[in-house]
């Protein structure tokens, strides 16, 4: 008999324990639990060590990739060794051109560090728009990851 999207697994998303301000994901479709990740910010339980997202409002991202770059390049590094890891940015890249962060940076260095983070670590930034659509893209990354590859 076919398996219907209801006979799967429900995933569990991991939310790691310095997350200040986590996501609420929909209970339909994934569990939610918290521990200490070994990179990132959320995984799917199982797949820890390589699969993770790490989440930035615009403003932190700004500042990490700016100010802060040296120690974001280890956690860039890890994320850069596994099987799936993103940066996600609760922001659009308009927002970004146009400034709308705190800060002086200016909009080509903080593009510039961007693509850095995808060319040099292999680690893609999705500017989501959003801190809704980022929760909603987070899910779905987790979600496509957790059926892939979770036995």
């Amino acid at each position: 008999m076919p398996s219907s999207h209801s006979d799967r697994r429900l995933a569990t998303i991991v939310i790691d324990t310095r997350e200040q301000e986590p996501y609420s994901f929909d209970p339909r479709l994934a569990a939610a639990t918290r521990r200490a990740l070994p990179a990132g910010d959320y995984s799917v339980d199982g797949l820890e060590g390589i699969v993770a997202v790490e989440r930035k409002t615009i403003d932190d991202f700004v500042s990490t990739v700016i100010h802060s770059r040296s120690r974001f390049r280890e956690e860039l590094r890890k994320l850069g060794d596994y099987r799936a890891a993103c940066v996600v940015v609760e922001a659009g890249l308009p927002d970004v051109l146009q400034s709308r962060f705190r800060g002086r940076a200016h909009p080509n260095a903080v593009l510039g560090n961007a693509l850095s983070i995808v060319l040099d670590y292999r680690v893609p930034v999705f500017f989501c728009g959003s801190r809704q659509a980022a929760c909603h893209f987070t899910q779905a990354y987790l979600l496509a990851a957790h059926t892939r590859w979770s036995t």
